[in-house]
């Protein structure tokens, strides 16, 4: 069994070959991310894994088909980058890792949150060029704060039952009816209701399209003043050129975004000896109340196992004709 891992770096590397173990599996790893003018290197391997920035269009669909792949393994929870139609048309079944560490992205949503809060980068900066003054460094308790969470999932949940430890309030936004909610100190309501109402609020939700551009000039106008925005969950969940003005403007006190919707083309790689051709990513990184990191909420040693052993596991069981966690079309 040939397998072609693309957009791998050497903590994917590290990973897989610890879950493979004496598995005589051929594992091939490319750092380049997968598309058109890349797909070659998938040519004559039975299974192509593919990350979250992988091109995954029809047109790459198809060029993987005749070089002879059979099984999309993506080792990643969102799919939205995979034309899933065109799979099953070609007859690519595709699988994914619908969880691993939820308390990874969680976890780092949670620093975001510190970090903007109490101005750690800030501070970390000040102090290393020897000024050890505090203005301009002023934070405010978490107790008591309102947060809202945008998506009620294990990520959400998780998140949830962190703020409730810290003592504040916390409301829930999900299409879907919620269970067990008293046990995290939180309350299902209206997206109006959440938004409106949060000091902090934090995204773990997918990417579809009634989500898509979630937050967009009219819901941050109906944001508390100076209220804090985290997203760790899909990048085109936020309109991201409108966050400027609401920078600006103050209506947007904080912003701590682990992914962007222009991401592709920029994060896993070292640009810093290259100018930064996206001018909104540019301008949001010159705000102070702003942090920006590049992807790395899932980083972690716990979800990086869960995820190869989960893409591995997945692939045994298609072979075995028993697949697991796989995505189609419509569903």
């Amino acid at each position: 069994m040939r397998i072609c891992l693309f957009s791998s770096k050497t903590y994917d590397r590290d990973s897989f070959l610890a879950a493979s173990g004496s598995s005589d599996w051929h594992l091939q790893f490319h750092e380049a991310r997968l598309t058109r003018d890349s797909v070659a290197l998938a040519k004559g391997n039975d299974v192509v894994c593919a990350f979250i920035n992988d091109d995954l269009s029809a047109a790459v669909l198809e060029q993987l088909a005749a070089g002879g792949t059979r099984l999309i393994a993506l080792r990643s929870a969102g799919y939205n980058h995979v034309d899933l139609a065109a799979a099953q048309r070609l007859g690519l079944p595709v699988v994914r890792v619908p969880a691993y560490s939820p308390h990874a992205v969680a976890e780092h949503a949670v620093a975001l949150v510190l970090a903007l809060n109490r101005r750690i980068h800030r501070a970390f900066n000040r102090t290393r060029e020897g000024d050890f003054s505090l203005h301009g460094l002023t934070g405010f308790d978490l107790h008591g704060k309102t947060v809202g969470v945008v998506g009620g999932g294990k990520i959400g949940q998780v998140f949830a039952r962190i703020m409730h430890g810290f003592g504040c309030q916390v409301l829930i936004y999900d299409p879907f009816p919620l269970t067990g909610l008293g046990e995290l100190g939180a309350r299902q309501a209206p997206l109006e209701e959440v938004i409106a109402s949060s000091d902090i609020l934090s995204l773990h939700c997918p990417l579809t399209d009634d989500s898509y551009h979630l937050i967009d000039a009219a819901r941050l106008a109906q944001m508390k003043r100076g209220a804090m925005l985290i997203n760790t969950g899909r990048g085109a969940l936020v309109d991201a050129p409108v966050l400027i003005k609401a920078l600006k403007s103050g209506q947007l006190g904080y912003l701590g975004l682990d992914v962007y919707e222009e991401e592709s083309e920029l994060f896993f790689e070292d640009h810093s000896d290259l100018p930064l051709q996206d001018d909104t990513l540019a301008r949001l990184l010159s705000f102070p109340n702003v942090i920006v990191t590049a992807h790395q909420a899932f980083l972690t040693h716990e979800a990086l196992d869960a995820i190869a052993r989960t893409t591995l596991d997945n692939i045994a069981a298609w072979l075995a004709g028993q697949p697991s966690n796989e995505v189609k079309a419509g569903a």
